[in-house]
């Protein structure tokens, strides 16, 4: 668990990029039970009018709730946690796709809850708008 005292608007608190590749898309397709095609097949993707093959929106969202979750180490402390999505992830077959977060305080309640402000980037669009979540202090017993 972490304490949440003593942090300030601004301060980043996590920051990690994970490489997605086709690979990445096709495990998580069979683990959540989306199988939608444009998020591995590139004939598909095209026939559709993508730009290519697509990371699962989920995906992105999942990995913006692990940075976090990992810095907190309790996952009982993120109280809440929305996005916008906003652009897709083109994952390229040969290169793949790094995805940015970094985590940073955007206010210190009274309560002393905090939230947090995401940055989740892909090259250089930003592909989830208002990420946002919720931090409560460690409870005790």
């Amino acid at each position: 668990m972490v304490s949440l005292t003593g942090l300030e608007k601004g301060q980043v608190v996590a920051e990690r990029t994970v490489h997605l590749t086709r690979e990445s898309l096709v495990r998580y397709a069979g683990a959540s039970g989306d199988l939608n095609p444009i998020h591995y097949r590139d004939d598909v993707a095209a026939r559709v009018g993508l730009p290519g093959v697509l990371a699962h929106g989920m995906l992105t969202m999942g990995i913006g709730s692990s940075v976090l979750t990992a810095w907190l180490g309790d996952a009982a402390q993120l109280a809440s946690y929305v996005v916008r999505f906003t652009k897709p992830i083109v994952v390229d077959a040969e290169q793949g796709a790094d995805v940015v977060v970094t985590a940073a305080v955007g206010l210190v309640k009274d309560d002393g809850s905090v939230r947090i402000d995401l940055a989740v980037i892909h090259g250089e669009e930003k592909v989830l708008g208002k990420a946002q979540a919720v931090v409560v202090p460690e409870r005790t017993a």
